[in-house]
């Protein structure tokens, strides 16, 4: 199906028309009582007056046969015969439900976005799909556990791998195309999709969060260790530079040894006074 612009007569015309054989009708009903017939025709036509409000339309359908849509807002006549559904062409949003599905890896996630939809050939919305509205939630539905079966929900060896967590454009833009190749055979256009809920599921929650901390802290360390790498080696060239003090190898890596610990230990260093000589 493709839709079709109808163009139906003004009402206004329609309306007055009908509406003064009626009062003529009645005013002369006892002198000729054939008006009376023409009355009940009179009657019958005014039922084919309807209005379509600003984005709105109507299709106009008679004894099953598709005749067009009327997509201008305005007040018309058209055949009383004609069937007229009224169908909304506003942007609406669909919050989805959250579900709990596996992403790539195999971990149970819930996830779950927000689209943003509206009507765009109402002859597909009307006769290609039973219910529209309902075609466009379980298709969504449909759409995000695909999307999250196809990503992983975070970085685990490869750093560059497009995740959920991560990609957020690119994986909104993706769930876009898929959500307008569903839909595009109920005639709905997508304008906008976003994934706005994603966490682990309950069972593995926990263990992802301390999965997510060791990294952290692994991460925190091999920075300070890096710093403190590069504060030993600045202390020792000063040292030698300054002529401060003659160090032999052994005594470098004590004082190597001694500085990063201080350096990256979680606690304050606790400082002994050696009276003696390095070894005594």
């Amino acid at each position: 199906m493709k839709e079709i612009v109808a163009k139906p007569a003004s009402g206004y015309a329609a309306f007055l028309l009908a509406l003064l054989a009626l009062i003529v009708s009645v005013f002369l009903a006892r002198e000729m009582p054939f008006l009376g017939v023409i009355a009940a025709i009179a009657a019958f036509l005014l039922t084919g007056v309807f209005v379509v409000n600003p984005n709105e339309a109507k299709v106009l359908v008679l004894f099953g046969n598709y005749v067009g849509t009327v997509r201008e807002s305005g007040f018309y006549w058209a055949n009383p015969f004609h069937a007229k559904t009224r169908i909304s062409l506003k942007a609406r949003n669909l919050e989805t439900d959250k579900v709990k599905v596996n992403d790539k890896q195999g971990n149970p996630i819930i996830i779950g976005a927000v689209v943003v939809w509206r009507v765009e050939d109402t002859a597909k919305a009307k006769f290609d799909v039973d219910n529209y509205e309902q075609f466009v939630k379980l298709q969504c539905d449909t759409a995000i556990r695909h999307l999250a079966g196809s990503y992983s929900y975070d970085h685990f060896d490869d750093e560059t791998e497009i995740t959920l967590r991560s990609g957020g454009e690119q994986v909104n833009h993706e769930l876009e195309r898929e959500l307008r190749e569903r839909l595009a055979r109920a005639g709905v256009e997508v304008i906008e999709a976003r994934i706005t809920h994603l966490v682990y599921a309950e069972e593995i929650a926990h263990a992802m969060l301390q999965r997510q901390q060791a990294t952290a802290v692994v991460a925190a360390r091999a920075k300070i260790v890096e710093g403190a790498v590069g504060m030993v080696e600045m202390a020792l060239h000063r040292l030698a530079e300054n002529d401060v003090v003659q160090l032999d190898e052994e005594r470098k890596a004590a004082m190597v040894s001694n500085l990063l610990v201080v350096l990256c230990s979680d606690r304050a260093a606790s400082p002994v006074v050696n009276a003696g000589t390095l070894h005594h």
